[in-house]
């Protein structure tokens, strides 16, 4: 497909055949490059079919090929007009991250950095179907957890209400509606809440290696040195089964209420009908339990983190924020002048709202929403923070990641000569995983350079940089 130059870091896919609107990529020479071949550009192309979409179908520079919507893909509709898809919100619904902040420095980590990760293995379950939990949910309480989400588990006593302030969404979302989620994917997500899961989800130990706004980094507890916990999972099982429960009445609803299809996992329902009324109920309670999951592992972090260390260690370590990479949401934006209503899917894309929004906690408010960026296991992850920039132009969205650029298969076809674990060691990282498998497919070059996808996003004005943060630690599934 091809693709027109706008400027340095913007593409335009040109409307044709049935889109509705134009495309638009963010992306440098060498990214635009690493998509020829890939049907994430077409993906982008599909999207910009759907009824009510508004603006251009958007992708970040971590694009790449996904389920429907390209992963990195971000599309607004109105809210009369306009559909909701679960393609626009992927399998894993709400996956995210979560940065935990502590009071060490990594030069006194270093020294107890195998015991740390070691720790952090043994408390945190990992791996597929891990749910060796400490938390078993009956049904009342998981039905607590869907309707309350991280609210839920601080009430319980694992956490406390600063955690909340330093949640998108105070970590409660509250469209969710219990009923509407099937009984099946409330059984595989009784035993789930607190566990990692496997492909790309981690926990990482980290240290602040560069600051770029050392201002912002100080408010967020981002001093040089800081050793820092990334947590990266979402719904498990039970947000997988949401989705999988609700593709087949979305393909049906296509077909009642007459919107065409260019590939049929963009099936969708208008946002009104009773069947998107139905998903989004079941779509945030899944987001809930998310915002639950990741919730708990920060207490089994901080568990780890007294156990190496001390009990201030633990008391000391703090939320800096946590983010839905994949949700839809109703927001109100400014389309040609004047406020509107739309439904924002963002799939595989970080909210970036500017500083001065008035949904972000008092604490964020003149600085920015914070987003964060993990790259990969031998590489580094950013902080950033929201701007106006992307409020303007991406409906107040950014990248979410790296984004990969090999298959898994491939990853784990170019390992398999290798000691992956054993060249990460030789680098100062620790890996602890439940299978050679999981590390392989996730080798740091089976993803793009997050600096690379980091500075398009800086350079258009859609995020500003604050913090490089460097791994030490990787626990894996």
């Amino acid at each position: 497909m091809q693709l027109e130059r706008i400027d340095a870091y913007r593409w335009r896919v040109p409307r044709h055949g049935g889109m509705r609107t134009d495309g638009l990529i963010f992306a440098d020479d060498g990214l635009i490059r690493d998509l020829e071949g890939d049907q994430a550009v077409q993906q982008v192309a599909n999207v910009a079919h759907l009824p009510g979409i508004v603006g251009p179908a958007i992708a970040m520079p971590d694009i790449h090929w996904g389920y429907g919507f390209p992963i990195g893909g971000v599309a607004a509709f109105d809210e009369q007009e306009g559909v909701v898809s679960p393609g626009g919100v992927g399998y894993d619904i709400n996956c995210g991250v979560r940065l935990l902040a502590t009071p060490l420095d990594i030069g006194d980590v270093r020294p107890r950095l195998k015991q740390l990760v070691d720790a952090l293995y043994r408390t945190i379950p990992s791996g597929v179907g891990a749910s060796r939990s400490d938390v078993r949910l009956g049904r009342r309480d998981l039905e607590r957890v869907l309707g309350d989400g991280a609210r839920w588990v601080v009430a319980q006593g694992y956490g406390s209400d600063a955690d909340l302030e330093a949640i998108e969404a105070n970590g409660s979302l509250p469209g969710a509606d219990p009923e509407c989620v099937s009984d099946r994917a409330k059984e595989r997500g009784g035993d789930q809440l607190g566990t990692v899961g496997s492909g790309n989800h981690f926990v990482e130990v980290g240290y602040v290696a560069e600051r770029y706004d050392a201002t912002v980094a100080d408010r967020l507890g981002l001093a040089p040195g800081t050793v820092t916990v990334f947590i990266h999972s979402g719904s498990r099982g039970l947000g997988y089964q949401v989705c999988d429960d609700y593709l087949d009445t979305m393909l049906a609803a296509a077909g009642k209420y007459g919107i065409a299809l260019p590939d049929k996992q963009l099936c969708c329902a208008p946002i009104g009908s009773p069947e998107g009324k139905r998903y989004w109920g079941a779509m945030n309670a899944a987001a809930n339990y998310a915002f639950a999951n990741r919730q708990l592992m920060a207490h089994y972090a901080r568990q780890a983190l007294r156990t190496v260390f001390d009990d201030e260690a633990a008391a000391r370590t703090r939320l800096v924020y946590d983010v839905c990479h994949n949700i839809a949401k109703h927001e109100t934006h400014d389309v040609a002048g004047r406020p509107r209503r739309l439904c924002i899917h963002r799939k595989g894309a970080t909210r970036a709202f500017p500083p001065g929004h008035a949904e972000l906690a008092p604490q964020f408010r003149d600085l920015g929403q914070p987003v964060l960026i993990p790259g990969d296991m031998g590489r580094y992850s950013y902080v950033l923070v929201g701007t106006e920039g992307a409020y303007r132009e991406t409906f107040g969205s950014s990248c979410h990641g790296a984004g990969r650029r090999m298959s898994r298969h491939k990853a784990k076809q170019l390992a398999r000569s290798r000691n992956v674990p054993k060249e990460l060691e030789e680098q100062g990282i620790v890996v602890r995983a439940a299978t050679r498998a999981t590390v392989d497919e996730e080798i740091p070059e089976a993803y793009k350079d997050v600096a690379r996808v980091v500075d398009v996003v800086h350079a258009a004005g859609i995020g500003r940089k604050v913090a490089q943060i460097k791994p030490v630690g990787v626990v894996k599934g």
